[in-house]
């Protein structure tokens, strides 16, 4: 693979290389974190802990935000300088692990993308040990703990990325509202599960401010305020990101029931043991019969074998809640891409956000 950003992050009038700008926005958050290591050496072997834990954290991953950063500033304009653009798209994958490691304690998931959740692996170190304490106690605390410094680090991370100045604060304006959403969002869905019940709007709601904008429309936004975008184009890209992001969401709830765990990396129906009250599931408990929605209504939250997940599968499908949700998924996206056809926005940046669409809504994992 070349060194060169523009041969593998694509610029006006060289391809897209998906997989080399993801090795640039990998290697870009591993030099950040030995910078990190570096600061935290004199707290000894327990910071050694947390950093390898943090390496854990965002290796890997679609890095569908970074490059919805990437393509949000190219819609507007050319990088002055594409190393530092990438290290700020690599910032929005430190936001994006702070909130899985957030997510999976809140959810009490025991895996993430095939490997043990941050609180569980360090529960798993606190029992090998034979540490005093509670276990889980003490791994809820590091995944806090963790959750909070990833957090802090992508704001780090975009403030120097080495972008002018008074477009980095430009942007920080985007990232503070992206972050302030995303949390008053999943406070707004673990209150959703503990209420036990939640419509289709209610749902909705949940979706576009847990996930939608902070995985789409605020990366876009992001990017195009690095490049100095004005107000009419910021509008142009959320008329493209929300929808799109909504649609992104809606496939995640679809593979959260029907995914396979083989590539989705979570247990069978793992959203159906969390008890998620998702649009899927809303439209379900809607169309269902009265038997089946109240055995659905019942199950959520609950520990399921096999057999009661594939009940339970049946009966979300039988409701035509899946058929929906699919139909939804097309109309945004198609919302999308037609609101992207109308922007003006750069073509090439354009064609390549329509591919990006695609993959964000079509994916399997």
């Amino acid at each position: 693979m070349s060194d060169s950003p523009a041969s593998t992050a694509g610029t006006a009038g060289t391809p897209w290389d998906a997989d080399g700008f993801r090795a640039q926005v990998q290697d870009a958050l591993e030099q950040f974190l030995d910078r990190q290591a570096d600061r935290l050496a004199p707290l000894g072997p327990d910071a050694e802990r947390l950093l390898a834990e943090a390496r854990a954290v965002v290796a890997g991953g679609k890095r569908l935000r970074a490059a919805f950063c990437w393509w949000g500033h190219l819609a507007v304009a050319a990088p002055v300088d594409e190393q530092a653009l990438v290290r700020a798209c690599a910032a929005l994958e430190l936001l994006h692990a702070s909130a899985l490691v957030h997510d999976d304690l809140m959810d009490a998931s025991d895996t993430r993308r095939g490997r043990p959740a941050t609180h569980r692996a360090f529960e798993r170190e606190h029992r090998s040990d034979a540490w005093r304490g509670d276990p889980e106690q003490y791994g809820a605390a590091a995944a806090i703990l963790l959750g909070d410094l990833l957090l802090s680090w992508s704001d780090e991370l975009l403030r120097g990325c080495g972008l002018p100045l008074p477009r980095v604060v430009a942007a920080l304006e985007v990232l503070d509202l992206c972050r302030t959403e995303v949390i008053a969002g999943q406070f707004l869905d673990v209150s959703v599960q503990a209420r036990g019940r939640a419509d289709v709007d209610a749902a909705m709601t949940v979706l576009r401010y847990k996930s939608a904008k902070y995985s789409i429309e605020r990366p876009l936004q992001v990017g195009a305020a690095l490049a100095g975008a004005d107000s009419a184009a910021m509008e142009q890209l959320s008329s493209f990101g929300l929808p799109l992001g909504e649609a992104f969401q809606l496939r995640d709830d679809l593979l959260g029931v029907f995914g396979d765990p083989a590539t989705t990396g979570k247990p069978a129906g793992d959203d159906l043991v969390e008890g998620k009250r998702t649009v899927l599931v809303a439209l379900a408990l809607d169309g269902a019969d009265e038997d089946d929605a109240a055995l659905l209504d019942r199950a959520l939250g609950r520990p399921l074998d096999a057999d009661q997940v594939e009940r339970l599968r049946s009966i979300i499908s039988g409701s035509g809640a899946q058929a929906q949700v699919e139909e939804v998924i097309t109309a945004l996206t198609q919302r999308a891409t037609d609101s992207l056809d109308r922007s003006g926005l750069d073509p090439e940046a354009c064609a390549v956000l329509t591919t990006l669409a695609a993959a964000a809504t079509q994916r399997v994992v």
